[in-house]
């Protein structure tokens, strides 16, 4: 009896067991904290577990993580994923792997600006204005630029395959290209005389890992050949790594000049100064010749602590317009799951402690650019005619305009004053005589504006530059 009674107590105890088990709350799928801080946590798990849209648990971080560095409200501070960040120091780097192309995306189409030279797109024969329209036999419709670029990378020694139109020839080809390692160059110099003076002229496009050297190679070359003046151009320069532009600037300021100051978040300021080990006959040289520095409103960062150093120091006088203005420095810090956090950490000041930033650096000698100098060859298309309105027409007038044409109107209507710009054009190069724009007026425009600034007699900054560079010479 009393064995029995023990059976049946056995059999409500495990009973009981059971039940709890059963009835106990399950656990979120997301029950593994992700933060120390309980609001992310629980809205983290809250999304996994009841949103009706699917997402995952990784791609919530991310967004997370962006969203962070969004709040700051600065654009140069962002959360970057391991794609995006390897994307990012290609970008600053000497060499990359690809197929050679800039590209722009207009108007949903994705057109060719121009292949670089000796590349394998070049190679292949994509020629400039080429429109992509496939990858690898994949159409593009409804991709970003991102997506296109992202699908034309690839490992060294692989091939693509790209679909393009052309219009010239009213036909679309198949070019197959291998993906190679490409030599990127941020500096280009060339020697110009004039009245038995010589200047050296070099162009910075960017300060990436290599660029010191290649300035230092650049400018000894100049110093050898002989130069009495120096015109740095730093037009369109975005910035790049400060030890690049600081290298730089060595070869022009003597051993512990400032170039510029660091400001931490609390405000304390660092001084930057010229460290030179040696000097050369090269830095003697480089120290004492006369220099102009050209900028406009695309120089920005490096560039312009390169131009608040010289001028500042009274090294160079600023030539061309006011820079862009970035006065921070950003760092980048490495996350756990590959990505990086980039943020501005510090503040940089010119030697005079001035803060540029919003407001940038003021040309000592101002110059405008020449407007159809400035004006980019838009891939335009399509045909119009009087009565019609449309972005294209309002690009096509101003390049008359520009080009000296009889144009009363800028506004994308086709009036009869455009028509008869658009005939004399058209007369004037031998085209059809039809008060239209057409894909032949187009390409023509497109050729007009590429010869007028291939020639640098046409750039009204680099000349006005170089002509006040001459003439100090002679004083």
């Amino acid at each position: 009896m009393r064995r029995s009674r023990f059976f049946l107590f056995g059999f409500i105890v495990i009973l009981i067991l059971c039940l709890l088990i059963f009835w106990a709350p399950k656990k979120d799928k997301a029950s593994t904290p992700i933060s120390r801080m309980a609001p992310i946590d629980e809205a983290y798990e809250r999304i996994l577990n009841s949103s009706v849209h699917s997402v995952e648990g990784d791609k919530l971080i991310e967004g997370a993580l962006r969203g962070m560095t969004e709040t700051i409200g600065d654009p140069y501070s962002k959360y970057m994923t391991k794609d995006e960040a390897k994307s990012h120091r290609e970008s600053l780097s000497d060499e990359r792997v690809g197929i050679g192309l800039e590209i722009v995306q207009n108007k949903g189409r994705f057109i060719v600006v121009t292949p670089m030279k000796e590349s394998p797109a070049e190679k292949a024969g994509v020629k400039p204005y080429d429109e992509i329209v496939r990858v690898d036999g994949e159409r593009l419709e409804g991709k970003s630029l991102s997506q296109l670029l992202s699908a034309i990378k690839g490992k060294k020694g692989t091939s693509v395959t790209l679909t393009v139109f052309r219009e010239t020839d009213n036909r679309h080809m198949e070019l197959n290209m291998i993906r190679s390692s490409l030599q990127i160059h941020t500096v280009t110099s060339e020697r110009i005389e004039q009245d038995e003076s010589s200047i050296g002229y070099v162009s910075i496009s960017l300060f990436g890992e290599k660029t010191a050297e290649e300035w230092e190679k650049q400018t000894r070359t100049l110093v050898k050949q002989g130069i009495d003046g120096l015109l740095i151009d730093v037009r369109g320069n975005p910035g790049g790594y400060l030890h690049s532009v600081e290298q730089v600037i060595g070869t022009m300021l003597k051993n512990g000049q400032i170039y510029a100051y660091m400001q931490d978040p609390k405000g304390v300021l660092e001084p930057l100064s010229v460290k030179v080990t040696e000097e050369d006959d090269y830095l003697k040289v480089m120290n004492k010749i006369p220099i102009v520095l050209l900028q406009n409103e695309g120089s920005a960062s490096a560039s312009e602590v390169l131009s608040g150093a010289l001028k500042s120091n009274q090294r160079a006088l600023i030539s061309g317009s006011k820079s862009f203005g970035k006065g921070t420095v950003q760092e980048t810090w490495e996350l756990t799951n590959g990505g990086e956090v980039k943020l501005s950490s510090h503040k940089w000041l010119t030697p005079k402690q001035q803060w540029i930033h919003g407001t940038g650096i003021q040309a000592d000698f101002e110059v405008e650019a020449s407007e159809l100098y400035e004006m980019e060859p838009l891939p335009i298309s399509g045909s119009y005619q009087v009565g019609d309105f449309h972005e294209d027409i309002m690009y096509g007038q101003k390049v008359l305009k520009a080009l000296g044409y009889s144009i009363s109107r800028e506004d994308g209507y086709f009036d009869e004053d455009t028509a008869k710009a658009v005939l004399a054009f058209k007369k004037e190069k031998k085209l059809k005589s039809e008060a239209t724009m057409d894909n032949l007026f187009n390409r023509e425009l497109r050729e007009t504006i590429l010869t007028y600034k291939k020639s640098k007699k046409h750039d009204n900054q680099l000349q006005m530059s170089l002509g006040y560079l001459f003439h100090s010479l002679q004083k």
